[in-house]
C-alpha cells in the first residue's frame, strides 16, 4: 500500500493495485483496459470483470488493493448486479473511470491469492513459518509430512 500511497500523493486520484497474471487466469480477476504511461503506472480506460482469455483487454489484473475516491459510494448505490448476479466493484470502478482520471500501479511484492485453495495454503504456510513462536514446531511437522509422502505412507 505504501507504494500506492506514494503514487496517490503525486496524482491525487483513484489508484488500483495491479499485477500481470497468466492469460489463462484472467477469468478470475477484474482486468484493466489501459495504457502504460511509465514503468509500473497505467492510465485506466476501463475494466472488465472476469473476462475470457479471448475477450480480455490485457493480462493486468486488479488485485484487491485500492485507493478510491469517495465518489465510488454514489456509484455503488446505483450500479446494477453484474457478473454472477452480484454487485461488482469492478463495474462501479468502470463508471468511475469514465468520470475521472484513474490510474493503476503494478505494485512490487509477493501476492497471495487466498480466494484460491492453493494460494490460501501457501499464504498460511509461509506466514506461519515467519512467526517465531510457530516456526520450529510447524517446520518439524511439515518435514514429517514430506517424509511420509516420500515413503508413500
Amino acid at each position: 500500500m505504501l507504494q500506492m500511497i506514494e503514487v496517490y500523493e503525486q496524482y491525487q486520484t483513484s489508484i488500483l493495485g495491479v499485477q500481470q497474471v497468466e492469460r489463462a487466469h484472467v477469468d478470475k480477476y477484474g482486468i484493466i483496459d489501459g495504457v502504460q504511461l511509465v514503468d509500473r503506472l497505467y492510465r485506466v480506460n476501463g475494466l472488465v470483470e472476469k473476462p475470457s482469455a479471448e475477450d480480455a483487454p490485457s493480462d493486468v489484473a486488479v488485485l484487491g488493493r485500492y485507493i478510491i475516491n469517495p465518489a465510488i459510494f454514489d456509484i455503488l448505490e446505483n450500479v446494477q448486479p453484474g457478473k454472477g448476479g452480484e454487485i461488482q466493484l469492478t463495474d462501479a470502478l468502470q463508471v468511475l473511470a469514465q468520470r475521472e482520471i484513474m490510474y493503476s500501479y503494478h505494485f512490487q511484492g509477493r501476492r497471495y491469492d487466498v480466494g484460491d485453495k492453493q494460494g490460501f495454503l501457501e499464504a498460511t504456510v509461509e506466514f506461519a513459518l515467519k512467526r517465531e513462536e510457530l516456526r520450529g514446531d510447524f517446520l518439524a511437522y511439515l518435514l514429517k509430512v514430506v517424509e511420509r509422502e516420500k515413503a508413500g505412507v
